[in-house]
């Protein structure tokens, strides 16, 4: 159930923790420059602050994934209205399904609201509208699918980041690049994270040495709570339509339907 025609919202927020890359290689609308583009991004990359050996490992055997690019060209879900939105993407199962997780996972969402500050009912209403709950995040090859967009002309440079974000991830040794299989854009883990997201707001709350979003629901849960509260997630406060809190959801994702549908889901989680 993951939102793979949800993706558009989300590429529009790029964290600041990796460095504006000055692009030298050149993009592409084709097939055809893809190899020499990746070649010429590899002898760039150490300027990143990217290791040789990171790069071979993340990056060899890499090719160009045309389905990336005609996904990104046929993005038309945020058309609906709320209404329709939400019909398709929530039921009354969905919210049954997340109440029963609130429960199992009582404690560990007690351990993250006393930590940062964000509900439960928020963080299961993200969870769930994602991929139902970690049900399905998502199977396209991360690697791939952001260095076929980073290549692409439409959005070089955002995309060229987020490669960069997803070769640290490999290089502070927290996913393998085996591992890192998600959504059509390169979001990665349970509740979609950009690679650049990852890098900057990720937490081990597992303390088992790795921040991992695909597989350990406490880093999972937790890093969602710490993204919102470092973008400035009011505790103790109201989440619904004109709150500060209703705002910071709309930095997870700036489509009014989605921010909206976030807010209902967790007013019925919570009740």
């Amino acid at each position: 159930m993951i939102r793979n025609v949800f993706q558009s919202l989300f590429v529009l927020i790029l964290s600041a923790c990796v460095p504006a890359i000055a692009i030298g290689a050149t993009c592409g609308n084709t097939a055809a420059g893809f190899g020499q583009w990746l070649n010429e991004f590899k002898r760039e990359a150490p300027g990143y602050g990217i290791r040789p050996a990171t790069l071979n490992k993340a990056l060899s055997g890499v090719t160009y994934h045309r389905k990336v690019i005609q996904l990104d060209r046929n993005q038309k879900s945020f058309r609906l209205s709320f209404d329709e939105f939400y019909a398709r993407r929530v039921n009354n199962a969905m919210i049954r399904k997340a109440k029963r997780l609130g429960q199992q996972h009582a404690r560990l969402f007690s351990q993250i609201e006393r930590k940062y500050g964000v509900p439960a009912p928020v963080i299961l209403a993200i969870w769930g509208l994602e991929t139902n709950f970690g049900g399905y995040i998502g199977n396209m090859s991360v690697m791939r699918s952001l260095a076929t967009l980073a290549y692409d002309c439409r959005r070089t440079q955002f995309f060229t980041n987020e490669l960069v974000s997803a070769l640290i991830i490999v290089q502070r040794g927290d996913m393998q690049p085996s591992e890192m299989r998600g959504a059509w854009a390169g979001e990665i883990g349970q509740t979609q994270f950009l690679a650049s997201s990852y890098v900057q707001y990720a937490v081990d709350f597992d303390r088992n040495g790795r921040r991992d979003l695909i597989r350990s629901v406490p880093d999972v849960l937790a890093s969602t709570a710490n993204y919102l509260r470092q973008k400035g997630w009011r505790p103790g406060q109201p989440w619904g339509p004109g709150t500060a809190n209703y705002e910071v959801i709309r930095r997870w994702n700036k489509a009014s339907v989605y921010v909206q549908t976030i807010s209902v889901m967790a007013d019925k989680i919570a009740y």
